[in-house]
């Protein structure tokens, strides 16, 4: 079969991959033209449009970038029309890819969507398209499923969460070869720094999470350097003697780290599975927080509070975010009993994601259904 698989960022690009590989288990034939990254390339997928020339975060940066994004639905319209798959694979990005499941529809192609569009948080009115528009959905988080079933009437399946294969199965590290790979200090603990993946974002967060450091010298900060940002960006960042930096290792990082200072976003999910205690930050430009405060309905903002729906991890957002209460944040999960605590609900929060098996389930589920 011929199949279209849609991705817009890197975690995207991670989810694709093991899904290409599912598929290709599934359907040794398979076809697979795709927008993503490296990965899903190097999973074998035929790569059309990388993520990094779609990647735009904030309503500032999308209406600035408007015109470049409009040229990419052609793009992409145009393409697949020229592909002609039997099914197309939506993977979140859902501003894209709603825009693009409307017009399949209408040419009558087969449309899967892959991690649900997260309108449990903010503009609910979404689900009268994705009804309309989408055949089948497979969605990784637990509560996903009650919400569109229940509330909505929209049979959906629940395969898990893609993030457990992708730690579990990752290749083993030798601590000593990885610290003397990225010339880190191995006599003092690590607290990993995750900034997040776009360059304005990382440029905020990283100011602010280094401006801690001075507090804790007897440990060492180790940055997580995004694969969409090269080692040169980060240099500005690198002028203290105890902060390091790993390039594209944010999981070898995670599996020898103490604590972890994290950007909201999938990294808070695979911090907690990593059973790393962490302080979660988040700080947008003043309109675009206005904005997202007025439409956005949560409660939480991590994913690991609104999947264990209670404060497991401390979040500190927009003002909240400064360097007093980061010092704070930050020593009460270096040891004591708000540490054992996030550890123990880590556990708890795996039991609830499913366990193994995302990928293969879910390429299980497209093929026979195809």
């Amino acid at each position: 079969m011929k199949y279209y698989i849609i991705a817009g960022e890197a975690s995207g690009d991670l989810h694709g991959s093991n899904l290409i590989k599912a598929l290709k288990n599934k359907d040794p034939k398979a076809k697979i033209r795709c927008w993503g990254g490296d990965l899903m390339q190097d999973a074998g997928g035929t790569l059309v449009m990388h993520y990094k020339e779609m990647a735009f975060m904030g309503f500032l940066e999308v209406l600035k970038n408007l015109r470049g994004i409009f040229k990419n639905i052609k793009f992409c319209k145009d393409d697949i029309a020229a592909y002609n798959p039997d099914v197309i694979i939506f993977i979140d990005y859902s501003g894209f890819n709603l825009r693009i499941a409307e017009w399949a529809k209408q040419q009558n192609l087969k449309t899967n969507y892959y991690i649900s569009p997260q309108i449990w948080a903010s503009r609910e009115g979404r689900i009268r398209n994705i009804k309309r528009d989408i055949d089948a959905m497979y969605v990784i988080l637990p509560f996903e499923k009650e919400f569109y079933e229940k509330k909505h009437g929209f049979p959906v399946h629940f395969v898990g969460h893609p993030l457990i294969d992708a730690i579990e199965n990752r290749p083993g590290i030798d601590k000593k070869t990885f610290l003397d790979m990225n010339s880190l200090d191995g006599d003092k603990p690590i607290v990993a720094l995750l900034p997040g993946s776009r360059k304005q974002e990382v440029q905020k967060m990283l100011h602010l999470m280094l401006s801690v450091i001075e507090t804790f010298p007897e440990y060492n900060f180790v940055i997580a350097g995004a694969p969409s940002l090269n080692r040169e960006f980060y240099r500005l960042f690198l002028t203290k003697p105890n902060v390091g930096f790993v390039n594209n290792q944010t999981y070898e990082l995670l599996s020898i780290s103490h604590a972890a200072l994290v950007t909201s976003g999938t990294a808070t999910l695979e911090t907690a599975l990593f059973k790393i205690p962490q302080v979660v930050c988040y700080k947008a430009n003043w309109l675009s927080y206005q904005i997202a405060r007025r439409i956005i309905t949560l409660n939480y903002i991590s994913l690991v509070n609104l999947i264990m729906d209670r404060e497991v991890v401390k979040e500190l957002i927009q003002n909240d975010l400064n360097t007093k209460n980061l010092k704070r944040e930050l020593s009460k999960i270096l040891e004591g009993p708000e540490r054992k605590s996030q550890l123990e609900a880590y556990e708890i929060l795996k039991q609830k994601l499913g366990g193994q098996g995302a990928s293969i389930k879910t390429a299980t589920l497209i093929t026979e259904n195809a």
